[in-house]
């Protein structure tokens, strides 16, 4: 199965193992709970899927890479005990309580929330003392003589032999009580991942002209050879910390994420051009409205990978462009609703008293994430923001007692305001885009893939739901009349060749 496939696997898992009949006993009795087994290759996102599990389904979440462990922080340490066995007072060995089901306990009381999951990557390369550990774990949700808490999921992760000379062979008695999902590399399923997260344009881009470049790992002379999704993934942040910086990424620094020379040499040539297409076409003045007739008749002139190239460029502009108009509106959302509870609120517990709780809140959420490690930074950044505005609310109030709830709703509206001009540059940016391209290509394959990519990007899709565009619309609707008409000869001539044979 693919990881999205995995993915929704686990969050069925999650669901099933969490919920509870009438009584308030869980459907699923805690040992019949199966922990999930995630086997496949380094690299492919089986730690990220398991966060964003959690994460969805609002449970809590803790990581451990087992092979840091050792059978002390697994089991912990032996305490000698007075106890009395067989009318005779005995000194036995005890255990503290296992470093990481502590750990599980802490965030149980840190969150309030009762149930989760327990990630352990690499569990088939743990040490020879610390395997029996692992076995008990997995077959019992057991540390010596501690458990682990009831409606907290186990999900294990490993690499094939073929990967990792470190891994043991799990027996069919341990197998037999864990659900298996083998996971294999699939570059459509990450690049839905890949635009949702908005990648640098480069690597999507990059990866859509080379799609076998995505995942490979090849033993060669030099030893191991690889290029991973987590390596595409570290690349585009470093690409995208140089463009802020205004560094020039160089192929040593490229090669140290894409660790297969000749896809490490191949792509520091096409990032060389990628760049070179950025200055020529001048992205930042065509989503402007600036277009001018020469770049109309380079692109039109182009070869397919330059054409691609360009349209790569264009919706890394315009997924910047969306994401800012999606966090200008979250930060507004919740802003109302927050307000709505210091109205509700305020004549019990006084104005400040109650923007402060809220804002508390938001914060606390903010707080939630950071410590769950979250990748989501512009869900964070939303509440970071939001959690200023509200310290902004109180402050403005505790500064003029004369103030009143009248006057934060003013306040607010510059918090709309932002959120209207973040939609309107959006607009502009993406009518400017097809006028560009329609200049230069017309309705060409180039178009199709142009309105596909943003569809499936997460934030300018988001864009396209919530405000529309007419320009997109058109070419849409072109796009699926072609889509009909292809499905439609395809089974007229199935209808044909069927008759024919008959």
């Amino acid at each position: 199965m693919n990881i999205k496939q995995a993915k929704q696997g686990i969050k069925q898992a999650v669901r099933a193992y969490t919920a509870k009949d009438a009584w308030g006993f869980y459907r699923i009795a805690p040992m019949r709970q199966r922990p999930i087994l995630l086997m496949g290759p380094p690299g492919i996102g089986k730690t990220q899927i398991v966060q964003q599990v959690a994460q969805e389904c609002g449970v809590g979440f803790l990581s451990y890479t087992m092979t840091h462990h050792t059978r002390q922080s697994a089991l912990g340490l032996p305490v000698l005990e007075q106890t009395v066995l067989d009318g005779q007072e005995c000194t036995v060995t005890e255990y503290t309580m296992s470093e990481m089901l502590a750990q599980v306990y802490r965030v149980v009381q840190r969150t309030g929330v009762q149930e989760g999951i327990l990630f352990l990557d690499e569990i088939n390369c743990v040490s020879e003392t610390l395997a029996p550990m692992m076995l008990q774990l997995l077959q019992c949700k057991r540390f010596g003589s501690r458990q682990l808490p009831d409606g907290w999921l186990i999900v294990a992760a490993g690499n094939p032999p073929e990967y990792n000379q470190s891994v043991r062979e799990f027996d069919v008695v341990t197998l037999d009580r864990v659900r298996r999902m083998e996971i294999t590399a699939d570059y459509g399923v990450w690049r839905e991942y890949a635009l949702h997260r908005g990648l640098h344009g480069a690597v999507l881009s990059y990866l859509e002209l080379r799609k076998e470049h995505f995942y490979q790992i090849e033993l060669s002379a030099q030893g191991m050879e690889f290029v991973t999704a987590r390596g595409w993934e570290d690349l585009s942040e470093w690409l995208s910390s140089c463009e802020q910086l205004g560094m020039t990424p160089d192929s040593n620094a490229i090669g140290q994420y894409l660790q297969m020379p000749r896809i490490a040499k191949d792509f520091t040539h096409y990032f060389t051009l990628y760049e070179r297409y950025r200055s020529v076409y001048r992205i930042d003045e065509i989503l402007s409205g600036g277009i001018q007739p020469l770049m109309v008749s380079e692109l039109r002139a182009a070869a397919f990978d330059e054409r691609v190239s360009v349209l790569g460029l264009l919706l890394s502009g315009l997924t910047e462009l969306a994401c800012e108009a999606w966090c200008a509106d979250r930060v507004a959302s919740r802003l109302h609703e927050e307000l709505l509870t210091v109205k509700r609120e305020q004549a019990a517990q006084g104005l400040v008293p109650a923007l402060c709780a809220c804002r508390e809140a938001v914060q606390h959420t903010a707080d939630e994430l950071k410590a769950a490690q979250s990748t989501d930074q512009q869900s964070l950044r939303v509440l970071v923001e939001a959690a200023a505005w509200m310290e902004r609310f109180a402050q403005l109030v505790q500064s003029d007692a004369s103030k009143s709830f009248a006057d934060i709703k003013q306040e607010f509206q510059q918090v709309v305001t932002a959120r209207a001009a973040a939609a309107e540059r959006m607009g502009q940016a993406l009518e400017h885009a097809f006028s560009f391209l329609e200049q230069a290509l017309g309705e060409s394959h180039e178009m199709v893939l142009f309105a596909g990519g943003l569809t499936a990007a997460f934030y300018s899709s988001w864009y396209l739901q919530v405000f529309g565009s007419t320009a997109y619309d058109r070419h849409n609707k072109a796009l699926l009349f072609d889509d009909t008409h292809q499905q439609l000869a395809a089974e007229i001539e199935q209808t044909r060749q069927g008759q024919q044979t008959e």
